[in-house]
């Protein structure tokens, strides 16, 4: 009776031999870690960001202050922090200007890509959801603002009105919904004839509830991988009809505003154009690289393949992930 029972005793007491994965689920910065192009992204964007934020409670009015002593005076280590990427024709300070400037792309580009992405998101879900007509007015709608190029519509509209942040900001979000709305109602077409939506529906749970709870948390992943890519888009926009004249104005100053300024001195000052459009390709670029891999991270399907180490990543591509060795 006693061996009985001390062996029933060991047995319970012995733990369940666990996998090494159920010990280890890498969180999403332990993937990212993993991913260096992404990781590269990731600090780009984040020093771009801090210093749009916080740049201008440290040059003050160095970005305006001019100097014509020292025009176009090329990088240096000799003119202290200031004077590390050179000045421009005024004797101003090009790091100065470049945080000033990071500031003001920011601060367009941003606002607009999150107006859009509220407003084409909440129609997108709302047309997919119910369908019918109302799904059809949603559509055309999107067909009739896709139908005029969004760069085209931008330069009319500031040509007419005048140029400033604002105008420019409401512009490009407007152009930029049916981006939106078409991959939110395309998201909410497949998910209503689930079972949990159906099993939600006949509990008598409203549909504005149903597309906040059940739709939006499963469609709102693709919809921020389409809003990083979209920024890009977004900025580049900016730069091009600040280049044009009729974006950001002086005394402002943006990334595309400066390659404008310095087109004309390209070739004895090359400076003051190809840093900020250095500034540009860098943030345009990290953002598209955290976006796909933000795709896949967010992805319950697809996100085994950041686990994996990254030579057989290849290999997972094309293979599921029991069947590599």
């Amino acid at each position: 009776m006693s061996e009985a029972t001390s062996t029933t005793r060991e047995e319970t007491d012995v733990p369940e031999e666990t996998t090494p994965d159920q010990h280890r689920r890498p969180s999403l910065w332990r993937m990212l870690g993993r991913d260096r192009a992404a990781a590269v992204g990731a600090v780009i964007l984040t020093v771009v960001a801090l210093v749009a934020l916080f740049g201008r409670l440290f040059i003050g009015d160095r970005a305006q202050r001019q100097d014509l002593d020292a025009s176009l005076r090329p990088p240096s280590l000799s003119d202290g922090m200031y004077g590390l990427l050179g000045t421009d024709v005024l004797g101003r300070s090009m790091v100065a200007r470049l945080i000033e400037a990071a500031a003001t792309t920011l601060s367009v580009a941003v606002p607009a890509v999150l107006c859009s992405l509220a407003i084409g998101s909440a129609l997108g879900l709302w047309a997919g959801y119910h369908g019918g007509r109302r799904e059809s007015v949603a559509m055309r709608l999107a067909d009739v603002i896709l139908s005029f190029p969004s760069l085209l519509i931008a330069v009319v509209v500031l040509y007419v009105f005048s140029p400033s942040a604002l105008n420019l900001v409401l512009i490009l979000a407007v152009t930029r919904i049916p981006v939106y709305l078409r991959t939110a109602r395309a998201e909410a077409a497949e998910l209503r004839s689930r079972l949990f939506v159906d099993a939600a529906r006949t509990f008598g749970t409203p549909s504005q509830v149903i597309i906040y709870r059940h739709l939006l948390p499963i469609a709102l992943p693709t919809l921020l991988t389409v809003a990083t890519l979209d920024f890009c888009f977004v900025m580049l926009t900016e730069s091009s009809l600040s280049f044009l004249g009729i974006g950001i104005q002086p005394p402002d100053v943006s990334w595309g505003l400066m390659v404008a300024q310095g087109r004309q001195y390209l070739q004895t000052a090359w400076w003051i154009t190809v840093l900020p459009g250095l500034a540009i390709v860098l943030t345009t670029v990290s953002a598209t690289v955290l976006a796909a891999w933000a795709r896949i991270a967010t992805d319950p399907a697809q996100r085994w393949r950041l686990r994996l180490p990254k030579k057989r990543r290849a290999v997972s591509a094309a293979v599921p992930p029991e069947m590599i060795p």
